[in-house]
């Protein structure tokens, strides 16, 4: 193969490659059911057409072969009524022969006519055959596109969720929440230890002084308790 035709080659490759990119499954299968209808439609007229001819020349061929056993019947009522003499002998077979000639022409016509209905009822049923098959094939297309219709849905859809996915950002988010965990335990510890350095800023005197009071309240209560005795207010 020359260079010429191996870069042809590379280049129509490459074509077919960018048309299937272009090409929607979908609307490549609605458009040959379109066209197979369109094809229906025809070979359904034809048929019809072809019927039609085959029809008539079946009458033809029926109305010849009466025509001609009619022609027999009128040749045998002339030779009768030449034997009868109601008729002259010579001029009854003279009709009878002329007669039975129009029968004979007639009955030919009627087989060829028959013959010709044959042919055409053989197309017809051609035709027929060719008809069922493209009712067939639209409908199994049909069926194929309803679920070629359904698997493109979920493909979309489960691709969009998998894009959606794609952008969370696990790692960053755990991060994101170690930073928060961490700055929150730094909070805790900072009001602990404000909390601490004001216990330890508490002068001498103050402490003195809370112990008195708890003191007082207590020397308080025993007070009480020793009056409630004197008046007899315990049991």
């Amino acid at each position: 193969m020359s260079i010429f035709k191996r870069i042809f080659k590379i280049g129509q490759a490459e074509a077919h490659s960018a048309i299937d990119k272009f090409e929607d499954p979908v609307k490549m299968t609605e458009q040959g059911i379109r066209d197979l209808k369109k094809d229906l439609q025809a070979a359904m007229e034809t048929l019809a057409q072809v019927k039609a001819i085959a029809i008539r020349t079946r009458k033809d061929s029926d109305n010849k072969k009466k025509l001609a056993a009619d022609y027999e019947r009128k040749a045998m009522l002339l030779l009768q009524k030449a034997q009868s003499g109601e008729i002259d002998v010579a001029d009854a077979e003279r009709l009878a022969t002329e007669a039975l000639s129009q029968k004979e022409s007639l009955a030919n016509e009627a087989v060829n006519l028959a013959e010709q209905a044959g042919n055409h009822e053989a197309r017809s049923s051609q035709l027929q055959e060719n008809v069922n098959k493209i009712k067939s094939a639209i409908t199994k297309y049909e069926n194929e596109l309803i679920t070629l219709k359904a698997r493109s849905k979920t493909a979309q859809a489960t691709a969009k969720i998998n894009q959606q996915l794609s952008k969370i950002d696990s790692s960053g988010t755990i991060s994101m929440l170690e930073k928060m965990k961490t700055k929150v335990e730094e909070q805790e510890a900072l009001s602990q230890a404000y909390g601490e350095v004001a216990n330890s800023e508490k002068s001498v005197d103050d402490e003195i002084n809370a112990a008195l009071a708890s003191s007082s309240k207590v020397s308080q209560s025993d007070s009480l308790l020793e009056l409630k005795k004197k008046m007899g207010l315990l049991n």
